[in-house]
């Protein structure tokens, strides 16, 4: 205890470290503030009633949409889409950065073309808002009996729809300004918030429904699902690295001693591929449960059904694709090979150039692969949880996307305030510990 009171006054002593937090905390209260303003015109008793009405839980993919806006979804707030068209615009731009050769271009122009992306992403983002507002009043708002006005006309619809795209743009410009100006990634911060929101509701619930014998138990198998996570996301593959001794006049310069490595991460995507699929899976449910064709009724109840075997199914194939395709993103092998041929680095065994790009290109594929195997195992574990007899709501924290995301946020929150302590010479938060929240000495920098 002691050492982490003394933590914290470090990190009260760093000026830039504590305005950074506290801007961070004070722009995530305004999300969590925005989540329980209503839509203008919506009965707020009529919302609170048929959400008392529910319980914990029992919403099935409702609540999941909810658990990622942090209740905006269930409260029929303003920020009832939360992030997630953001995400799914994002995620579609990046895939057409694969197929279309403008895209390309403006990826390779530095920061130029990376402004020029984001603003196409945003522009995307209201589109998808746009989709998604009409059939989100239709399908849920619509559904709680006098929560819209008797005999809501154009104006009304027309006026919902553009608060909805304002509200989600604005969550937007919040999760922006927390990741340049705050501390930690604003867009997957504001996720974690939204989603431990709902977990002391979610836990005291499932106090009140299992025996105490039941509640230790599921407390252990929990622990040991984290301990897990952390482990594949912090979990490093290290190829060793010799450096050619340089000569200056008489006298060498560098000793080959000293060994360094290359770091290759087991998850080197982190929570993205989790987002995203989960991002990609709320699409069609949102845009076609409002139809009541057969094809569709039959598409909603395969894929409508968080617990469902076709709906896991579906989202373990997304997860190990968006690993798979965001780790191709992360990791440039030919660019890695380059760099260590211009410092006179090499693997042992393995010539330079080619060769060189060739061998940590399979290395990273045949490591990837446990890695999504293991995201999609976790992705799932909610479902299995809930066939065990947890109650629902608390078997989304027991794993899946939200402990996925909430893991990775958080040790890379933790890095980055460790990141600030350690350049200006003070201990750690994680000094002593075997969590990777710094570079060893010999690690080399820039891969």
């Amino acid at each position: 205890m002691k050492r982490f009171i003394q933590n914290i006054k470090n990190i009260w002593k760093v000026e830039e470290l504590r305005k950074r937090i506290i801007l961070t905390l004070s722009l995530i209260l305004v999300y969590r503030i925005g989540s329980f303003v209503m839509l203008p015109g919506v009965n707020s008793d009529a919302v609170l009633a048929y959400n008392s009405s529910k319980g914990n839980g029992g919403g099935g993919f409702e609540d999941l949409l909810s658990l990622f806006s942090g209740g905006g979804f269930t409260n029929v707030s303003i920020m009832a889409l939360g992030i997630m068209p953001y995400i799914s615009a994002s995620i579609i731009m990046q895939l057409l950065g694969m197929a279309v050769p403008a895209v390309q271009k403006m990826q390779n122009e530095g920061e130029s073309g990376r402004k020029q992306i984001n603003n196409y992403t945003r522009i995307l983002t209201i589109i998808i808002c746009g989709l998604q507002a009409p059939s989100y009043i239709t399908l849920y708002a619509s559904g709680i009996p006098g929560a819209l006005p008797t005999d809501p006309g154009s104006m009304w619809w027309v006026q919902s729809v553009i608060v909805m795209i304002a509200g989600s743009m604005f969550a937007v410009w919040l999760g922006e300004r927390i990741t340049d100006r705050g501390i930690g990634n604003g867009i997957s911060l504001l996720i974690t918030v939204g989603i431990l929101a709902r977990l002391p509701q979610s836990f005291i619930a499932e106090l009140g429904f299992s025996q105490p014998l039941v509640i230790v138990l599921e407390m252990v198998v929990f622990i040991l699902i984290v301990l897990g996570t952390i482990l594949i996301v912090q979990g490093v593959r290290k190829i060793p690295l010799n450096t050619a001794k340089r000569v200056v006049g008489a006298r060498q310069a560098d000793a080959q001693g000293a060994r360094s490595y290359l770091p290759l991460k087991v998850n080197a995507s982190g929570v993205m591929p989790i987002i995203f699929a989960q991002a990609i899976m709320t699409i069609p449910v949102m845009l076609f449960s409002s139809q009541n064709t057969n094809d569709v009724s039959w598409f909603q109840a395969k894929f409508g059904d968080i617990y469902g075997v076709w709906y896991n199914l579906l989202l373990a194939f997304l997860i190990i694709i968006f690993t798979y395709f965001y780790t191709a993103i992360m990791i440039n092998p030919r660019k890695m090979a380059d760099d260590l041929k211009r410092n006179g680095g090499f693997i042992p065994g393995v010539r330079p150039g080619e060769e060189t790009a060739n061998f940590i290109d399979t290395l990273v594929s045949r490591i990837t692969l446990p890695g999504s195997l293991f995201l999609a195992l976790i992705a799932v574990l909610p479902a299995i949880a809930h066939a065990a007899g947890i109650t629902s709501g608390f078997e989304m924290f027991f794993g899946g996307t939200s402990l996925l995301i909430m893991v990775g946020v958080v040790l890379d929150t933790l890095q980055q305030i460790e990141s600030y302590l350690l350049n200006r010479h003070m201990d750690g938060l994680m000094e002593g510990t075997r969590v990777r929240g710094r570079r060893a000495a010999n690690e080399l920098s820039g891969f």
